[in-house]
C-alpha cells in the first residue's frame, strides 16, 4: 500500500514536470519558420542554432543530414531557384522536453527562368527543448500533388 502510494505521488509529480509550458506551441511554429528562414538565404550558422546536431530530414525520398540538405539548398539558390515556404495548419504537441508537429506547408518554387509554381508539402518535425529553446531534431516532408493541392 504504501508503494501504491510513493507509485502514484511520482507519476503525478512527473506529470506536473511535463506539462506544456506557456508559449511552447507558438515556440516549436517560430523555430520551424526560422529553420526556412535559415535555408531561404544559406545561414547555415542560424541553421544550425536551429537545430540539433544529430538532425535529419527525408525529403524527395532522400536522408539528409543538417548541412547536406543546407548545401542542396544553396547549390540550388546558385542555379537561381528561389524557394518559399510557409508553416500552415500546425498541430502541436509538446510532451516533456520533446514536441513533434504536424503541418502544411504552402509555398513555391521559381526557376531561374521566373516561372514560379505553386506547391504544397505535408510536413512534420520532432524537436526537442535544449537550453530553454526548441531545436529541430527531424523533419519530414512529402509533396502533395499538384492535381490535389488546394
Amino acid at each position: 500500500m504504501v508503494m501504491l502510494g510513493w507509485s502514484v505521488e511520482a507519476s503525478a509529480q512527473s506529470s506536473a514536470k511535463c506539462a506544456a509550458r506557456p508559449g511552447d506551441e507558438a515556440g516549436v511554429v517560430e523555430t520551424l519558420r526560422g529553420m526556412f528562414g535559415a535555408a531561404k538565404t544559406d545561414d547555415l550558422e542560424r541553421f544550425h542554432t536551429l537545430a540539433t546536431k544529430d538532425f535529419y530530414a527525408y525529403d524527395g525520398g532522400i536522408r539528409f543530414d543538417g548541412d547536406a540538405l543546407m548545401g542542396l539548398m544553396k547549390t540550388l539558390h546558385g542555379q537561381g531557384k528561389v524557394y518559399e515556404w510557409s508553416v500552415t495548419e500546425p498541430e502541436v504537441h509538446v510532451d516533456c522536453d520533446t514536441a513533434w508537429v504536424a503541418y502544411v506547408n504552402r509555398g513555391w518554387i521559381k526557376d531561374a527562368a521566373g516561372t514560379k509554381t505553386d506547391m504544397t508539402w505535408l510536413e512534420s518535425a520532432v524537436m526537442v527543448r535544449d537550453g530553454g529553446a526548441w531545436r529541430v531534431r527531424f523533419i519530414h516532408s512529402t509533396r502533395v500533388p499538384v492535381a490535389t493541392a488546394k
